[in-house]
């Protein structure tokens, strides 16, 4: 009773002070959380206890996603840095995501694409120690991606050997750009999961039966773009043409605002994936020269810091001074300062549990209108080329 008679004399000699404005800011939901039974589900869990600081950036993150981005007249677009498919967040999460119409189209670093393979082929991947020596497993042919343990000659060698058979086929042979190349991967990958009856467990096998355009930045970098140029060496036909990349992934942006639609940025990491999808706006209104204020939504999982100048930890504010955030959209742009394997799967399960799904886009399929699209923009828009 002392602590209650106290405030009272504290209240009676200093009367709160209503300083204008002070109400808009004090209005927020009070931090004062029920204890955690175990009872709860995970989108209870999120709602009800995350409350400040990231956890409150991931609630915000998984609520914007799933009633705001998730609305019918969205285009998606999801950027994977990294190599998340070793991980198994390929099958855990981009899967689910990708059936439920949740993700229309793809920028990824090749790495996940290449790894993307082996669960393809019903080749194994093991979880391991960090603080394994590593002379040691070089000795006896294990590779290592921090915690994951991979056999060198029995995963990768052969996974390169199929891939090798597979882009001599004759398909491969012309000029084309990575959405169509990971488009023919991923009817493969279709097959060998038939083969092995083994569904699901591939990302581009599920984005080819979804019709989800899927683009690496930087096609040379990685185990596939080594097999590509070493088959070129045996006269293989297959060329990849980043310029096609750069304005079919325009197009896909350009198309839905034409038809009304908003666009959205999944960004799990950074870097040039991160950049690529984020670039389609720039494009629309440096190149095709057309007024436009930028992508409405922006959904970032980093743990790179903004001050080191390195694109990762790029902020949604700092991109809206190029144009590839609107920045009237800002309230729904958030970074959540978090290791993305942990918070994808947070982020599907909520989705998923939150929303029903949507009806597939099919973008693949859309990808010749798109061309022709920003070529007609651009022949208009430049007339003096």
């Amino acid at each position: 009773m002392g602590k209650i008679k106290m405030l009272k004399d504290f209240r009676s000699r200093y009367p709160r002070e209503f300083a204008e404005g002070k109400e808009k800011y004090l209005r927020g939901k009070r931090i004062l959380p029920k204890p955690i039974t175990g009872k709860e589900t995970l989108p209870e869990l999120i709602d009800s206890t995350m409350l400040a600081y990231n956890g409150a950036r991931l609630k915000e993150a998984c609520r914007l996603f799933t009633e705001k981005m998730l609305g019918a007249k969205v285009t998606i677009g999801m950027s994977l840095a990294g190599a998340m498919t070793p991980a198994g967040l390929g099958s855990a999460a981009i899967i689910p995501l990708i059936k439920a119409g949740f993700v229309d189209w793809i920028v990824s670093t090749g790495a996940n694409l290449y790894h993307d393979l082996h669960h393809a082929l019903d080749m194994p991947l093991y979880s391991g120690s960090p603080f394994t020596r590593d002379p040691e497993l070089r000795r006896v042919g294990v590779v290592r991606i921090y915690d994951i343990l991979i056999d060198n000659n029995e995963v990768l060698t052969a996974t390169d050997f199929v891939l090798r058979k597979v882009l001599m086929q004759q398909e491969f042979q012309h000029e084309m750009g990575t959405a169509e190349l990971h488009y023919l991967l991923g009817k493969y990958c279709a097959e060998f999961e038939r083969q092995t009856r083994r569904k699901d467990t591939s990302l581009l096998a599920a984005a080819y039966r979804a019709g989800v355009p899927c683009f690496c930045s930087s096609p040379g970098d990685s185990t596939i773009g080594m097999n590509i140029a070493g088959v070129e060496l045996r006269g293989n036909g297959l060329r990849i043409n980043p310029s096609r990349d750069v304005n079919e992934s325009t197009g896909i942006v350009l198309a839905a605002k034409r038809a009304g639609y908003k666009t959205g940025a999944l960004m799990i990491g950074g870097g040039s994936p991160k950049n690529f999808l984020l670039q389609t706006e720039p494009q629309i209104q440096e190149v095709l020269c057309i007024k436009e204020e930028g992508h409405d939504f922006f959904i970032q999982f980093t743990d790179a810091r903004p001050d080191t100048g390195g694109l990762s930890g790029a902020t949604p504010h700092e991109a809206s001074t190029w144009g590839k955030v609107d920045p009237e959209k800002l309230p729904d742009a958030i970074v959540c300062y978090l290791d993305s394997t942990i918070a994808l799967p947070i982020l599907t399960h909520y989705a998923l549990a939150g929303h029903k799904p949507r009806k597939l886009k099919r973008l693949y399929d859309r990808l010749p209108a798109c061309i022709n699209l920003v070529k007609k923009e651009f022949e208009k828009n430049n007339q003096e080329f």
